[in-house]
């Protein structure tokens, strides 16, 4: 795989601009998709607590011989732990799920607002401590909206490291990106390919024909281009291998501009919105 290029965070580490995810691999598949990424080059590993898979992934890490200090990997507090001592046993499982002592980047899944009081900013000086005791090099957020990150930025001292948010073609998100890019915040597109739904679409296909390569790593090159970090996910060594080939070509700016356009704005959203988003496992 060509070298990744590390971006640079806001508390001084570095992240890998591409990364393997493993939301909806099953538990059972985590270990051997997951080494499967590490053999086809991925260093970065996304994961969270609500996708039940962390051990899985740990397995793999522990089984893969890669020196810890190549590897990046992230995980996110389940939605029903939001409350400090919940969040704070909820991370000493996710540490011990993942065998780790130190974990790269941790993240709050989604804010909640309609939830706990609208109370997120507690949730988050509990991350606060688990960056201060070392557990968690560094902390961010997901799924935050502008007037999400406003209200951290009016309550505590700690600015999130990241914003890890829906953005693909037919949803760009750009008022979420800006705000989390005015902030230092880097952003993290979750759905780069819009579960799919832009592989056919004739403005991809187009440029993917002239550049000569598929839309998904066209798409995944107008990510990497635009700064934001991206990580596809596959459970085919072979798609993997693809999604990784982004590195020897470029997009030209009409070819960026062209695949903006396709923005359908809240129409285009596949996931929930975050403003209204309850959800708490049971």
């Amino acid at each position: 795989m060509t070298q990744i290029p590390n971006l640079t965070l806001n508390d001084g580490h570095t992240i890998p601009q591409l990364g393997f995810g493993v939301f909806q691999v099953p538990p059972e598949d985590t270990a051997r998709i997951t080494g499967q990424a590490f053999e086809a080059g991925y260093r970065h590993i996304d994961t969270a607590e609500m996708y039940g898979n962390e051990k899985g992934v740990g397995e793999a890490i522990r089984s893969s011989g890669i020196p810890r200090d190549e590897l990046f990997i992230t995980s996110k507090l389940n939605n029903g732990f939001h409350e400090p001592d919940a969040a704070r046993k909820a991370f000493d499982q996710t540490m011990s799920d993942l065998g780790l002592d130190q974990i790269d980047l941790f993240l709050i899944h989604w804010p909640l607002p309609t939830k706990y009081d609208g109370d997120f900013v507690s949730t988050w000086k509990t991350l606060i401590e688990f960056q201060q005791d070392g557990r968690a090099r560094s902390i961010g957020v997901s799924n935050f909206q502008p007037a999400h990150l406003e209200r951290l930025a009016a309550e505590t001292d700690v600015v999130p490291a990241v914003n890890q948010i829906e953005v693909h073609p037919y949803f760009t998100n750009e008022t979420a990106r800006a705000a989390s890019r005015d902030a230092g915040i880097l952003v993290e597109a979750w759905s780069p390919i819009a579960q799919g739904g832009v592989l056919d679409d004739p403005t991809i296909v187009k440029i993917a024909e002239h550049v000569g390569r598929t839309p998904a790593q066209v798409t995944l090159r107008w990510h990497l281009q635009r700064g934001d970090i991206v990580f596809p996910k596959s459970s085919t060594p072979e798609r993997m291998a693809e999604n990784a080939a982004l590195f020897d070509f470029e997009l030209d700016d009409q070819a960026i501009e062209s695949i903006s356009s396709l923005d359908r704005g809240e129409d285009g959203r596949t996931g929930p919105n975050p403003d209204e988003f309850d959800y708490i496992p049971s």
